[in-house]
Protein backbone atom coordinates (compact mmCIF):
# COMPACT_ATOMS: atom_id res chain seq x y z
CA UNK A 1 0.00 0.00 0.00
CA UNK A 2 1.61 3.62 -1.12
CA UNK A 3 0.38 6.83 0.37
CA UNK A 4 0.92 9.90 -1.50
CA UNK A 5 3.20 12.88 0.26
CA UNK A 6 0.79 15.06 -1.72
CA UNK A 7 -2.14 14.76 0.30
CA UNK A 8 -4.58 17.08 -0.82
CA UNK A 9 -5.99 18.65 1.99
CA UNK A 10 -5.03 22.66 2.32
CA UNK A 11 -2.49 22.03 4.65
CA UNK A 12 1.07 22.80 3.62
CA UNK A 13 2.54 25.83 5.19
CA UNK A 14 5.57 27.13 6.92
CA UNK A 15 5.01 29.49 9.64
CA UNK A 16 5.64 33.35 8.62
CA UNK A 17 5.86 36.41 10.86
CA UNK A 18 3.05 38.23 11.19
CA UNK A 19 4.69 41.75 10.32
CA UNK A 20 4.91 40.56 6.36
CA UNK A 21 2.16 42.53 4.63
CA UNK A 22 5.08 45.72 3.77
CA UNK A 23 4.14 47.27 0.96
CA UNK A 24 5.77 47.07 -2.16
CA UNK A 25 6.00 48.58 -5.85
CA UNK A 26 3.74 45.78 -7.23
CA UNK A 27 0.56 47.19 -3.94
CA UNK A 28 1.27 50.62 -5.24
CA UNK A 29 -1.45 53.06 -6.87
CA UNK A 30 0.42 54.46 -9.26
CA UNK A 31 0.45 51.05 -10.61
CA UNK A 32 -2.54 49.97 -10.34
CA UNK A 33 -4.04 52.62 -11.53
CA UNK A 34 -2.21 52.77 -15.18
CA UNK A 35 -2.87 49.50 -14.87
CA UNK A 36 -6.24 49.96 -15.13
CA UNK A 37 -8.42 48.49 -11.90
CA UNK A 38 -6.70 48.34 -8.74
CA UNK A 39 -4.62 45.26 -7.52
CA UNK A 40 -6.22 42.61 -5.01
CA UNK A 41 -4.30 42.08 -1.86
CA UNK A 42 -4.88 38.56 -0.28
CA UNK A 43 -3.71 36.64 2.74
CA UNK A 44 -3.63 33.07 2.08
CA UNK A 45 -2.89 30.39 5.24
CA UNK A 46 -1.33 27.69 3.39
CA UNK A 47 2.10 28.37 1.13
CA UNK A 48 3.33 26.71 -1.35
CA UNK A 49 5.52 23.83 -0.65
CA UNK A 50 6.27 22.16 -4.17
CA UNK A 51 7.68 24.95 -6.28
CA UNK A 52 3.77 25.35 -7.11
CA UNK A 53 3.83 22.23 -8.79
CA UNK A 54 0.24 21.23 -10.23
CA UNK A 55 0.26 17.78 -8.90
CA UNK A 56 0.18 18.38 -5.42
CA UNK A 57 -1.07 20.97 -3.13
CA UNK A 58 -0.05 24.09 -4.39
CA UNK A 59 -2.47 22.90 -7.64
CA UNK A 60 -5.34 23.92 -5.64
CA UNK A 61 -3.37 27.71 -4.66
CA UNK A 62 -2.99 28.16 -8.41
CA UNK A 63 -6.64 27.55 -9.24
CA UNK A 64 -8.05 29.53 -6.01
CA UNK A 65 -5.73 32.49 -7.67
CA UNK A 66 -6.68 32.53 -10.91
CA UNK A 67 -3.71 31.29 -12.61
CA UNK A 68 -4.83 27.61 -13.87
CA UNK A 69 -7.97 25.46 -15.14
CA UNK A 70 -8.59 22.36 -16.78
CA UNK A 71 -10.79 21.55 -19.58
CA UNK A 72 -13.67 21.16 -16.98
CA UNK A 73 -14.58 22.71 -13.45
CA UNK A 74 -17.41 22.52 -11.17
CA UNK A 75 -20.25 24.87 -10.96
CA UNK A 76 -21.67 24.93 -7.33
CA UNK A 77 -23.65 22.19 -7.28
CA UNK A 78 -20.88 20.02 -8.30
CA UNK A 79 -21.78 19.42 -12.03
CA UNK A 80 -19.26 18.92 -14.58
CA UNK A 81 -19.23 22.23 -16.75
CA UNK A 82 -17.20 23.71 -19.67
CA UNK A 83 -13.95 25.56 -19.35
CA UNK A 84 -11.32 25.10 -21.89
CA UNK A 85 -13.67 22.50 -23.51
CA UNK A 86 -16.74 23.80 -24.90
CA UNK A 87 -18.06 20.26 -25.02
CA UNK A 88 -17.39 16.56 -24.58
CA UNK A 89 -19.17 13.23 -25.58
CA UNK A 90 -18.70 9.83 -24.26
CA UNK A 91 -17.79 7.13 -27.28
CA UNK A 92 -17.45 3.17 -27.70
CA UNK A 93 -17.73 1.17 -24.16
CA UNK A 94 -17.25 4.73 -21.90
CA UNK A 95 -13.52 4.27 -21.85
CA UNK A 96 -13.05 7.18 -24.54
CA UNK A 97 -14.44 10.66 -24.31
CA UNK A 98 -14.00 13.07 -26.79
CA UNK A 99 -13.46 17.05 -25.94
CA UNK A 100 -14.06 20.27 -28.35
CA UNK A 101 -11.77 22.82 -26.80
CA UNK A 102 -12.80 26.64 -27.17
CA UNK A 103 -10.25 29.15 -28.61
CA UNK A 104 -8.18 30.00 -26.21
CA UNK A 105 -4.06 31.05 -25.52
CA UNK A 106 -1.82 30.13 -23.20
CA UNK A 107 -0.43 33.09 -21.01
CA UNK A 108 3.06 32.78 -23.02
CA UNK A 109 1.12 33.71 -26.52
CA UNK A 110 0.53 30.19 -28.08
CA UNK A 111 -2.74 28.78 -28.94
CA UNK A 112 -4.25 26.21 -26.95
CA UNK A 113 -4.66 22.69 -29.22
CA UNK A 114 -5.42 19.39 -28.70
CA UNK A 115 -1.60 17.97 -29.12
CA UNK A 116 -0.86 21.00 -25.97
CA UNK A 117 -3.89 19.93 -24.19
CA UNK A 118 -3.10 16.09 -24.83
CA UNK A 119 0.63 16.59 -24.16
CA UNK A 120 -0.36 18.14 -20.34
CA UNK A 121 -2.37 15.12 -19.73
CA UNK A 122 -0.28 12.25 -20.45
CA UNK A 123 2.53 14.16 -18.14
CA UNK A 124 0.21 14.49 -15.43
CA UNK A 125 -0.69 10.72 -16.01
CA UNK A 126 2.76 9.94 -15.88
CA UNK A 127 3.69 12.25 -12.56
CA UNK A 128 4.92 10.27 -9.38
CA UNK A 129 2.92 10.40 -7.35
CA UNK A 130 0.33 10.59 -9.88
CA UNK A 131 -2.15 13.50 -9.03
CA UNK A 132 -4.98 11.88 -6.23
CA UNK A 133 -7.78 12.70 -9.04
CA UNK A 134 -6.06 9.80 -10.89
CA UNK A 135 -6.04 7.38 -8.13
CA UNK A 136 -6.56 4.21 -9.89
CA UNK A 137 -7.17 5.65 -12.99
CA UNK A 138 -4.79 4.99 -16.18
CA UNK A 139 -5.08 7.90 -18.50
CA UNK A 140 -4.30 8.30 -22.49
CA UNK A 141 -5.15 11.76 -24.31
CA UNK A 142 -4.25 11.83 -27.82
CA UNK A 143 -5.37 14.60 -30.59
CA UNK A 144 -8.05 13.93 -32.70
CA UNK A 145 -7.48 17.33 -35.11
CA UNK A 146 -6.74 20.63 -33.84
CA UNK A 147 -9.59 21.43 -32.20
CA UNK A 148 -10.58 18.01 -30.17
CA UNK A 149 -8.51 15.79 -27.88
CA UNK A 150 -9.50 12.11 -27.01
CA UNK A 151 -8.92 11.06 -23.52
CA UNK A 152 -8.82 7.27 -22.57
CA UNK A 153 -8.99 5.23 -19.36
CA UNK A 154 -8.39 1.55 -18.84
CA UNK A 155 -11.62 0.85 -17.17
CA UNK A 156 -15.23 2.64 -18.17
CA UNK A 157 -15.33 6.13 -15.79
CA UNK A 158 -18.35 7.28 -15.63
CA UNK A 159 -16.94 10.69 -14.04
CA UNK A 160 -14.15 11.82 -16.03
CA UNK A 161 -15.96 14.98 -16.44
CA UNK A 162 -15.66 15.43 -13.19
CA UNK A 163 -12.21 14.01 -12.79
CA UNK A 164 -10.71 16.45 -15.23
CA UNK A 165 -11.91 19.36 -13.39
CA UNK A 166 -9.23 18.75 -10.41
CA UNK A 167 -6.40 21.26 -10.61
CA UNK A 168 -3.83 18.90 -10.57
CA UNK A 169 -4.89 18.02 -14.06
CA UNK A 170 -4.64 22.15 -15.22
CA UNK A 171 -3.10 22.52 -18.74
CA UNK A 172 -0.28 24.62 -19.08
CA UNK A 173 1.67 25.08 -22.19
CA UNK A 174 3.84 22.97 -23.86
CA UNK A 175 7.39 25.37 -22.86
CA UNK A 176 5.80 24.18 -19.37
CA UNK A 177 7.42 20.82 -19.25
CA UNK A 178 10.38 19.19 -18.79
CA UNK A 179 12.25 16.04 -19.19
CA UNK A 180 12.53 15.90 -15.62
CA UNK A 181 8.74 15.76 -15.00
CA UNK A 182 8.78 19.19 -13.77
CA UNK A 183 6.38 22.31 -14.61
CA UNK A 184 7.47 25.43 -14.48
CA UNK A 185 3.61 27.43 -14.23
CA UNK A 186 5.13 31.14 -14.21
CA UNK A 187 3.59 32.88 -17.30
CA UNK A 188 2.73 29.28 -18.73
CA UNK A 189 -1.21 28.74 -17.79
CA UNK A 190 -4.41 29.55 -19.59
CA UNK A 191 -6.36 31.77 -16.35
CA UNK A 192 -7.29 35.24 -16.25
CA UNK A 193 -4.08 35.96 -14.59
CA UNK A 194 -0.72 35.15 -14.74
CA UNK A 195 2.01 34.37 -12.15
CA UNK A 196 5.19 36.47 -13.00
CA UNK A 197 7.01 36.24 -9.39
CA UNK A 198 7.63 34.03 -6.77
CA UNK A 199 9.18 34.85 -3.65
CA UNK A 200 9.60 31.36 -1.81
CA UNK A 201 7.25 30.38 -0.03
CA UNK A 202 6.38 34.20 1.54
CA UNK A 203 4.46 35.62 -1.55
CA UNK A 204 3.32 35.44 -5.04
CA UNK A 205 2.96 38.45 -7.97
CA UNK A 206 0.26 37.87 -10.54
CA UNK A 207 -0.77 40.30 -12.84
CA UNK A 208 -3.89 40.34 -15.31
CA UNK A 209 -3.79 38.04 -18.41
CA UNK A 210 -5.33 40.18 -21.05
CA UNK A 211 -6.12 38.07 -23.90
CA UNK A 212 -7.85 35.11 -20.98
CA UNK A 213 -11.14 33.41 -23.21
CA UNK A 214 -13.40 34.36 -20.85
CA UNK A 215 -12.97 38.48 -20.59
CA UNK A 216 -10.66 40.66 -19.10
CA UNK A 217 -10.66 40.71 -15.53
CA UNK A 218 -11.72 43.63 -13.54
CA UNK A 219 -8.52 44.08 -10.93
CA UNK A 220 -4.97 44.50 -12.82
CA UNK A 221 -2.95 41.61 -10.72
CA UNK A 222 -3.01 39.85 -7.11
CA UNK A 223 -0.52 40.46 -4.28
CA UNK A 224 -0.84 36.96 -2.44
CA UNK A 225 0.97 36.67 0.50
CA UNK A 226 1.27 33.01 2.37
CA UNK A 227 0.55 33.84 6.22
CA UNK A 228 0.26 30.87 8.48
CA UNK A 229 -0.64 32.94 11.52
CA UNK A 230 -4.72 33.61 11.48
CA UNK A 231 -4.56 35.98 14.14
CA UNK A 232 -1.73 38.32 12.03
CA UNK A 233 -4.59 36.99 8.40
CA UNK A 234 -7.30 39.00 10.78
CA UNK A 235 -5.39 41.70 12.00
CA UNK A 236 -4.13 42.40 8.30
CA UNK A 237 -7.65 42.55 7.49
CA UNK A 238 -8.77 44.83 10.01
CA UNK A 239 -6.03 46.91 9.13
CA UNK A 240 -6.90 47.21 5.46
CA UNK A 241 -3.34 46.04 4.61
CA UNK A 242 -5.21 43.28 2.74
CA UNK A 243 -8.89 43.02 1.00
CA UNK A 244 -9.15 39.18 1.31
CA UNK A 245 -8.16 36.99 3.99
CA UNK A 246 -8.78 33.24 3.75
CA UNK A 247 -9.57 30.69 6.49
CA UNK A 248 -10.15 32.82 9.28
CA UNK A 249 -9.37 31.28 12.82
CA UNK A 250 -13.07 31.20 14.78
CA UNK A 251 -11.69 32.98 17.60
CA UNK A 252 -10.60 36.34 15.42
CA UNK A 253 -14.38 36.59 13.85
CA UNK A 254 -15.99 38.57 16.69
CA UNK A 255 -13.10 40.94 16.61
CA UNK A 256 -13.92 41.66 13.08
CA UNK A 257 -16.69 43.96 11.15
CA UNK A 258 -19.66 41.44 10.42
CA UNK A 259 -19.88 42.78 6.79
CA UNK A 260 -16.28 41.73 6.27
CA UNK A 261 -17.32 37.96 7.22
CA UNK A 262 -18.13 35.51 4.85
CA UNK A 263 -19.57 31.72 5.72
CA UNK A 264 -19.62 28.93 3.32
CA UNK A 265 -20.69 25.52 4.15
CA UNK A 266 -17.98 22.82 2.65
CA UNK A 267 -17.63 19.48 1.67
CA UNK A 268 -14.59 19.77 4.40
CA UNK A 269 -14.45 17.64 7.32
CA UNK A 270 -12.11 17.38 10.59
CA UNK A 271 -11.63 13.59 11.67
CA UNK A 272 -9.97 11.26 13.95
CA UNK A 273 -7.60 8.64 11.54
CA UNK A 274 -6.61 5.86 13.92
CA UNK A 275 -3.90 3.71 12.36
CA UNK A 276 -4.63 0.37 11.90
CA UNK A 277 -1.66 -0.77 10.41
CA UNK A 278 0.55 -0.25 13.82
CA UNK A 279 0.08 0.38 17.27
CA UNK A 280 -2.71 -0.19 19.70
CA UNK A 281 -5.05 0.64 16.98
CA UNK A 282 -5.03 -2.44 15.07
CA UNK A 283 -7.21 -4.02 17.72
CA UNK A 284 -10.45 -3.19 16.22
CA UNK A 285 -12.08 -3.46 19.84
CA UNK A 286 -9.57 -0.60 21.08
CA UNK A 287 -10.70 1.37 17.69
CA UNK A 288 -14.24 1.00 18.96
CA UNK A 289 -13.41 2.18 22.28
CA UNK A 290 -12.26 5.44 21.03
CA UNK A 291 -15.32 6.42 19.28
CA UNK A 292 -17.38 5.62 21.90
CA UNK A 293 -15.16 7.94 24.38
CA UNK A 294 -15.38 11.07 21.77
CA UNK A 295 -18.56 13.78 22.09
CA UNK A 296 -18.14 15.33 18.74
CA UNK A 297 -20.74 18.36 19.82
CA UNK A 298 -18.24 19.37 22.72
CA UNK A 299 -15.51 20.14 19.67
CA UNK A 300 -18.46 21.51 17.44
CA UNK A 301 -19.46 24.29 20.04
CA UNK A 302 -15.74 24.24 21.81
CA UNK A 303 -13.17 24.40 19.54
CA UNK A 304 -15.01 25.79 16.52
CA UNK A 305 -17.74 28.53 18.16
CA UNK A 306 -20.47 27.06 16.20
CA UNK A 307 -18.58 27.27 12.63
CA UNK A 308 -19.11 23.41 12.42
CA UNK A 309 -21.70 20.83 13.54
CA UNK A 310 -21.04 17.28 14.52
CA UNK A 311 -20.44 15.15 11.72
CA UNK A 312 -23.09 12.56 10.59
CA UNK A 313 -20.65 10.63 8.21
CA UNK A 314 -17.38 11.39 5.63
CA UNK A 315 -20.31 13.27 3.47
CA UNK A 316 -21.47 16.40 5.26
CA UNK A 317 -24.43 19.16 5.12
CA UNK A 318 -22.58 20.62 2.21
CA UNK A 319 -23.71 17.54 -0.03
CA UNK A 320 -27.62 18.01 0.35
CA UNK A 321 -28.44 14.38 -1.35
CA UNK A 322 -26.05 12.78 1.44
CA UNK A 323 -28.46 12.93 4.68
CA UNK A 324 -31.31 11.23 2.63
CA UNK A 325 -29.17 8.16 1.05
CA UNK A 326 -26.93 7.39 4.75
CA UNK A 327 -26.63 4.01 5.88
CA UNK A 328 -26.25 2.99 9.41
CA UNK A 329 -22.74 1.41 9.99
CA UNK A 330 -22.98 -2.58 10.78
CA UNK A 331 -20.46 -5.00 11.70
CA UNK A 332 -18.31 -2.17 14.02
CA UNK A 333 -16.28 -4.99 17.07
CA UNK A 334 -17.15 -4.22 20.41
CA UNK A 335 -15.15 -2.11 22.52
CA UNK A 336 -12.20 -3.48 24.23
CA UNK A 337 -11.22 -1.55 27.48
CA UNK A 338 -8.36 0.30 27.38
CA UNK A 339 -6.62 -0.31 30.52
CA UNK A 340 -3.80 2.52 30.19
CA UNK A 341 -2.89 1.66 26.60
CA UNK A 342 -0.03 4.34 26.13
CA UNK A 343 -1.33 6.12 21.94
CA UNK A 344 0.26 9.14 20.58
CA UNK A 345 -2.31 11.68 19.14
CA UNK A 346 -0.75 14.04 16.53
CA UNK A 347 -2.02 17.14 14.80
CA UNK A 348 -0.74 20.17 12.92
CA UNK A 349 -1.03 23.82 14.22
CA UNK A 350 -1.43 25.39 10.65
CA UNK A 351 -5.42 25.46 11.20
CA UNK A 352 -5.58 27.06 14.99
CA UNK A 353 -8.69 25.03 15.59
CA UNK A 354 -6.98 21.79 15.55
CA UNK A 355 -4.42 21.54 18.38
CA UNK A 356 -7.52 22.39 20.56
CA UNK A 357 -9.80 19.60 19.11
CA UNK A 358 -6.88 17.21 19.68
CA UNK A 359 -6.22 18.57 23.52
CA UNK A 360 -10.19 17.64 23.79
CA UNK A 361 -10.02 14.40 22.27
CA UNK A 362 -6.95 14.01 24.29
CA UNK A 363 -9.33 14.74 27.44
CA UNK A 364 -11.79 12.31 26.46
CA UNK A 365 -9.47 9.67 25.44
CA UNK A 366 -8.01 9.40 28.80
CA UNK A 367 -10.98 9.77 30.76
CA UNK A 368 -11.95 6.24 28.45
CA UNK A 369 -8.73 4.75 30.14
CA UNK A 370 -6.21 5.66 27.53
CA UNK A 371 -2.45 7.35 28.37
CA UNK A 372 -2.50 9.96 25.66
CA UNK A 373 0.73 11.64 24.21
CA UNK A 374 -0.27 14.93 22.28
CA UNK A 375 2.38 16.07 19.47
CA UNK A 376 1.57 19.15 17.60
CA UNK A 377 3.66 20.78 14.65
CA UNK A 378 3.40 22.64 11.89
CA UNK A 379 2.30 20.50 8.92
CA UNK A 380 5.45 20.83 7.09
CA UNK A 381 7.51 19.20 9.72
CA UNK A 382 4.31 16.80 10.44
CA UNK A 383 3.65 15.16 7.60
CA UNK A 384 6.71 12.55 6.83
CA UNK A 385 6.01 10.79 10.50
CA UNK A 386 2.28 11.20 9.93
CA UNK A 387 2.54 9.41 6.11
CA UNK A 388 5.09 6.95 7.74
CA UNK A 389 2.64 5.62 10.08
CA UNK A 390 4.64 6.86 13.27
CA UNK A 391 1.44 8.16 15.24
CA UNK A 392 -1.78 5.51 16.71
CA UNK A 393 -4.14 8.80 15.45
CA UNK A 394 -4.20 12.00 13.89
CA UNK A 395 -6.54 14.82 13.54
CA UNK A 396 -6.79 16.09 10.28
CA UNK A 397 -9.01 18.22 7.59
CA UNK A 398 -9.95 16.97 4.68
CA UNK A 399 -12.22 18.16 2.07
CA UNK A 400 -13.99 15.54 0.75
CA UNK A 401 -14.92 16.77 -2.60
CA UNK A 402 -11.59 17.88 -3.52
CA UNK A 403 -10.22 15.71 -5.65
CA UNK A 404 -13.06 15.25 -8.19
CA UNK A 405 -16.63 16.40 -7.01
CA UNK A 406 -16.90 12.20 -6.80
CA UNK A 407 -17.73 11.04 -3.60
CA UNK A 408 -16.43 7.62 -5.17
CA UNK A 409 -13.57 9.13 -6.14
CA UNK A 410 -12.31 10.49 -2.70
CA UNK A 411 -13.67 6.48 -0.70
CA UNK A 412 -10.86 5.26 -3.13
CA UNK A 413 -8.34 7.15 -2.79
CA UNK A 414 -8.81 7.51 0.79
CA UNK A 415 -9.75 3.98 2.22
CA UNK A 416 -8.68 1.32 -0.24
CA UNK A 417 -6.14 -0.56 0.07
CA UNK A 418 -4.39 0.87 -3.01
CA UNK A 419 -5.24 4.28 -1.84
CA UNK A 420 -2.79 6.79 -2.54
CA UNK A 421 -4.47 9.12 0.58
CA UNK A 422 -4.93 6.43 2.76
CA UNK A 423 -4.09 8.03 6.45
CA UNK A 424 -5.65 4.95 7.85
CA UNK A 425 -3.79 2.60 6.47
CA UNK A 426 -6.96 0.80 6.09
CA UNK A 427 -7.07 -2.50 3.91
CA UNK A 428 -10.34 -4.61 4.04
CA UNK A 429 -11.34 -6.57 1.72
CA UNK A 430 -15.11 -5.56 1.99
CA UNK A 431 -14.59 -1.93 1.72
CA UNK A 432 -12.69 -2.29 -1.26
CA UNK A 433 -15.17 -4.34 -2.91
CA UNK A 434 -17.84 -2.17 -1.58
CA UNK A 435 -15.63 1.19 -3.03
CA UNK A 436 -15.23 -1.03 -6.25
CA UNK A 437 -19.23 -1.37 -7.27
CA UNK A 438 -19.30 1.45 -6.62
CA UNK A 439 -16.97 3.31 -8.99
CA UNK A 440 -18.91 1.06 -11.65
CA UNK A 441 -21.98 3.17 -11.04
CA UNK A 442 -22.71 5.53 -14.25
CA UNK A 443 -26.03 7.44 -12.71
CA UNK A 444 -25.69 9.99 -10.65
CA UNK A 445 -28.28 8.78 -7.77
CA UNK A 446 -27.21 4.85 -8.62
CA UNK A 447 -23.49 6.02 -7.74
CA UNK A 448 -24.20 8.36 -4.68
CA UNK A 449 -25.84 5.45 -3.08
CA UNK A 450 -23.54 3.25 -3.70
CA UNK A 451 -21.04 6.00 -2.16
CA UNK A 452 -23.07 5.44 1.22
CA UNK A 453 -23.22 1.79 1.29
CA UNK A 454 -19.26 1.98 0.77
CA UNK A 455 -19.07 4.95 3.55
CA UNK A 456 -20.97 3.17 5.62
CA UNK A 457 -18.68 0.22 5.34
CA UNK A 458 -15.95 2.17 6.30
CA UNK A 459 -16.87 3.72 9.22
CA UNK A 460 -17.90 0.54 10.15
CA UNK A 461 -14.13 -0.51 10.90
CA UNK A 462 -13.43 2.18 13.54
CA UNK A 463 -10.93 3.30 11.02
CA UNK A 464 -11.84 7.21 11.06
CA UNK A 465 -13.91 8.49 13.33
CA UNK A 466 -15.20 11.93 11.56
CA UNK A 467 -15.40 14.56 14.29
CA UNK A 468 -17.03 17.67 12.56
CA UNK A 469 -18.43 19.19 9.14
CA UNK A 470 -16.91 22.47 8.95
CA UNK A 471 -17.89 25.84 7.21
CA UNK A 472 -15.62 28.15 5.65
CA UNK A 473 -14.91 31.60 7.02
CA UNK A 474 -13.33 33.70 4.71
CA UNK A 475 -12.95 38.03 5.72
CA UNK A 476 -13.49 39.91 2.60
CA UNK A 477 -13.52 43.55 2.86
CA UNK A 478 -16.76 45.31 2.17
CA UNK A 479 -15.53 47.81 -0.71
CA UNK A 480 -14.31 43.97 -2.74
CA UNK A 481 -16.81 42.62 -5.01
CA UNK A 482 -16.94 39.57 -7.25
CA UNK A 483 -14.67 36.57 -4.85
CA UNK A 484 -15.97 33.03 -5.30
CA UNK A 485 -15.12 31.57 -2.12
CA UNK A 486 -16.76 28.00 -2.62
CA UNK A 487 -17.60 24.80 -0.90
CA UNK A 488 -14.97 22.83 -2.93
CA UNK A 489 -12.38 25.55 -1.86
CA UNK A 490 -11.30 25.63 -5.59
CA UNK A 491 -12.00 28.88 -6.49
CA UNK A 492 -11.56 32.88 -4.80
CA UNK A 493 -10.32 34.95 -7.41
CA UNK A 494 -11.99 35.54 -10.88
CA UNK A 495 -12.36 38.14 -13.64
CA UNK A 496 -15.33 39.78 -11.51
CA UNK A 497 -13.34 40.02 -8.77
CA UNK A 498 -12.72 43.72 -7.55
CA UNK A 499 -11.96 46.57 -5.29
Amino acid sequence: MRTSRRLIAGLFVLPLLSGCFASSGDDSSASAGAAGGARLRVALPFAPTENYSPYGQDAMLLSRLGVSEGLTRLDANGTAVPALAESWSRENDGRSWVFSLRDAKFQDGGAVTAEAVAAALTAAGKADPAPSALSGVKLTATAEDERRVRVTTAESDPVLPLRLSNPSLAVFAPEAYDKKGTVNVVGTATGPFELTRTDGDTAATLNRFDDYWGGRAQASGVTARFVSDGTARANALRTGEVDIAESLPVAQIASLDKDDVHEVDTARNTSLYLNTRSGAFTDAGLRAAAREAIDTSVIAKGAYEGYAVPAQGLFGPALTWAAGKRVEPAGRARATRPDGESITLATYSDRPELPETAQVLQQQLRKAGFKVKLEVRTYARLEGDLLDGTFDAAVFSRNMMLDTGDPVTVLASDYTCDGSNNLSFLCDKNVDKLVAAAQAESGTAERQDAAMKAEAAVLGTDSVIPLVHLKLVAGIATEVQGALPDPYERTLIGTGTRR
